[in-house]
């Protein structure tokens, strides 16, 4: 574990330095702001409750996107440390662990992860802490089934992917590995993982499955575009330069019975990722994995392959342009985590000037969704703005505007939900982030309606929706 260290401390600690210098970044992501407004609950209809809580628990303290975001560059630092771990138990000397670690940290989807505080940030290292705790059982001491089970039983509380890795893993030994079923140790872990992840599944089941209609909503809208773009996004997601990296560790796992299940598992998870057509970044930890795997074959990623892998991620996932340059660039289009970080301060702004124009105090604003919510609860108050409502996802369980608002400010496309149930809505000004960006705030409508003809217990219900 000291050599492990030392091999991979240089590339944590240089990761850590780069993403704490750039934490400020373009701003507030959407995500980021979601979570922070979200109330405290034991679990909401589209994740677990960890992300949601760790964000509003350091948004609390200082609440600033640097503040938020020390969690992620932790994340980032712990995962650079587990690769070279994984390497490390998969038979891999101090150089190949130093490679993984370099590699791991600086690759495309790893970096972006560690910039912003998204659910699959802590999802990462959790899930390398999983893999690697089960390799050491395997192969060194079985009593570390107990701490895989134990951050497996854990992770439920952030989202319920990792399951589909511990599934893989199963079907793995089944298939080559069965002597190791045989172990007192992997089946007190698995109970202690299924005792931890207890609670949460029983808040699913008494809220009717809320993840299985999110995965639905997540399919209908994602699928078509996941299901095409899926080969193209793990490639980016890696880096192209390491590749070669990844394939040879798909061989080298391959090669003895207690390392298969890797490769089981990483296949499990694109399989499942194409099958349901969630998010196209849900194999991509399994892939760092295998890039592990591959510097433990002693057949090493070049120092100038690693360092325009390097270069090409930070590029993309990080904000190094300036923001007023960003829309000349293809990066928005490639990486629309940054583009949902840009633009905030003005839309709420604008939003501000059309309620200040509305002339009625006790107008409210609805948003068509969470980003929008989470930027009007964060930004809205020094400009005069009232909370914003909005029904999408968790938010649109929460209780709706007071019956005596009867004049609605309304940003996007919300507003044709609306129709017909006030006298008059009227689109007053489009939204612009001044800089060009073209993200999923740019250009919507901001109306006003006025004279609302129907109940908000009526009119709520048609508010609310999943994606």
């Amino acid at each position: 574990m000291r050599t492990t260290l030392r091999a991979a401390w240089p590339a944590a600690l240089t990761l850590a330095v780069v993403l704490t210098v750039l934490s400020a970044g373009y701003g507030w992501h959407r995500d980021e702001l979601y979570f922070r407004m979200l109330p405290r609950a034991w679990g909401y209809v589209d994740q677990p409750p960890f992300t949601p809580w760790l964000v509003r628990t350091l948004a609390g303290l200082v609440d600033q996107p640097w503040m938020v975001r020390t969690a992620a560059t932790l994340a980032g630092v712990v995962a650079a440390l587990l690769l070279a771990g994984i390497t490390a138990a998969l038979g891999g000397d101090v150089r190949a662990q130093r490679v993984a670690a370099w590699g791991g940290a600086f690759a495309g989807f790893p970096v972006l992860l560690g910039h912003v505080s998204l659910t699959s940030t802590f999802d990462h290292p959790v899930t390398l802490a999983v893999v690697l705790t089960a390799l050491l059982a395997l192969r060194r001491d079985p009593r570390w089934w107990l701490v895989a089970g134990l951050l497996a039983g854990l992770s439920t509380y952030n989202r319920l992917l990792l399951p589909v890795v511990v599934l893989g893993l199963v079907l793995g030994l089944v298939a080559f590995h069965r002597t190791a079923l045989r172990s007192v140790w992997l089946w007190s872990g698995a109970g202690l993982g299924a005792l931890l992840a207890v609670p949460n599944l029983v808040w699913q089941a008494r809220h009717d499955w809320p993840q299985l209609a999110m995965g639905r909503a997540l399919s209908d809208n994602n699928a078509t575009d996941t299901r095409i773009l899926l080969p193209v996004v793990l490639v980016a997601a890696v880096g192209p330069f390491l590749v070669a990296s990844v394939l040879r560790g798909v061989r080298v796992a391959w090669q003895t019975t207690d390392t298969r299940w890797v490769v089981v598992a990483a296949a499990l998870v694109v399989v499942f990722t194409f099958v349901s057509g969630a998010q196209p970044h849900y194999p991509v930890t399994m892939l760092c994995v295998l890039f592990a795997a591959g510097c433990a074959s002693g057949r090493l990623a070049r120092r100038r392959a690693l360092v325009a892998n390097a270069v090409v991620s930070c590029l993309i996932g990080l904000p190094v342009l300036p923001v007023a340059l960003l829309a000349r660039t293809p990066i928005p289009a490639m990486n629309v985590v940054a583009a949902d970080q840009v633009g905030w301060p003005a839309y709420v702004e604008q939003v501000a000037q059309v309620w200040d124009e509305a002339g009625d105090p006790s107008a409210v604003v609805l948003t068509g969704n969470y980003g929008e919510a989470g930027a009007v609860d964060r930004l809205g108050p020094a400009l005069g703005l009232p909370p914003a409502y909005s029904g999408h996802n968790a938010l649109g369980l929460l209780p709706p505007p007071p019956e005596d608002a009867r004049t609605v400010v309304v940003v996007g496309h919300a507003v044709r939900a609306l129709e017909g149930s006030f006298d008059t809505c009227r689109v007053v000004r489009r939204l612009d982030n001044g800089v060009g960006v073209d993200n999923e705030e740019q250009g919507v409508p901001v109306s006003v309606c006025r004279g609302r003809t129907e109940a908000w217990a009526t009119l709520w219900p048609r508010l609310r929706h999943l994606d």
